[in-house]
């Protein structure tokens, strides 16, 4: 039986050249199901506002929806590395206000790490709840709790002055403490320079194949998202097809009296 995954299991897959896999999940049996394939962390993301709760973006999201679902994910006692994002408005409003919710997410969602979305600019956050003792990473380029500042969903860092206050980030959320680095959304080339220059695993989402590790939405690579789709999403199944199936078969029987038969009732 493999051990339970950690901060130095991630830091030290980057050393040895290994790919880090993640994966969203927001409940129970979606931990149950992609930690027995062996997944290395869990991200529970904000992005449930839009898969889960079916807002247009993320900002929405609170901290209790964060720890009701964290909760739901630890439950089910993985052995990858449970990661929470910090949603909009938990962490940007003082220094007080973000220790208070990334230990509310640790003691009691159960998380093992905390996500917050931004650069230089919340670096002085970052080391306020990593001096907790509370392991961080953090997430430059496409900050979705950022997108009316970046006009919608943009991909990032394209021109030069973009691509230098983008490292410029990296570096400073590395200063800061955090243990590893989300870049979402900006040009592959990019990627690999920043992760080349940090030491800290960086965990690509639309981000190019030369990131440490990667990252995506579970409905998303399911089939389960008709939100939206984008460029650098890869869908490896069509269960919403699978489901509707399910779904049409089940009300045929029942419409035409076959549902249940005496097989499925109790005498």
């Amino acid at each position: 039986m493999s051990r339970k995954k950690t901060i130095l299991d991630i830091q030290k897959m980057k050393e040895a050249g290994e790919k880090i896999t993640m994966l969203t999940s927001y409940d129970f049996p979606f931990t149950r199901v992609m930690d027995d394939c062996a997944i290395d962390a869990i991200l529970v993301g904000d992005s449930l506002g839009v898969v889960i709760d079916g807002y247009d973006n993320t900002l929405p999201v609170t901290i209790e929806e964060m720890i009701y679902h964290t909760r739901a994910v630890t439950r089910a006692r993985p052995k990858a590395l449970v990661v929470a994002d910090m949603p909009f408005l938990s962490f940007q409003t003082d220094l007080r206000d973000a220790r208070l919710n990334a230990g509310r997410l640790v003691k009691e969602g159960g998380a093992e790490a905390v996500k917050l979305e931004g650069g230089t600019h919340i670096a002085a956050t970052i080391r306020a709840i990593v001096d907790m003792d509370i392991p961080v990473v953090g997430h430059i380029g496409l900050t979705p709790q950022s997108i009316h500042r970046m006009g919608g969903y943009k991909v990032q860092g394209k021109r030069e002055e973009q691509a230098r206050r983008l490292m410029e980030d990296a570096l400073a959320v590395q200063e800061a403490g955090a243990f590893a680095l989300v870049l979402e959304g900006i040009p592959l080339a990019l990627a690999r320079r920043i992760t080349d220059e940090l030491s800290i695993p960086t965990i690509g989402i639309g981000a190019g194949p030369h990131c440490d590790g990667q990252v995506l939405v579970i409905h998303d690579i399911l089939g389960l998202c008709e939100k939206y789709s984008p460029k650098f999403v890869k869908r490896y199944a069509d269960v919403r097809g699978v489901i509707a199936d399910a779904v049409t078969s089940y009300i045929a029987e029942v419409k035409k009296g076959e549902f249940p038969d005496e097989g499925h009732s109790f005498s």
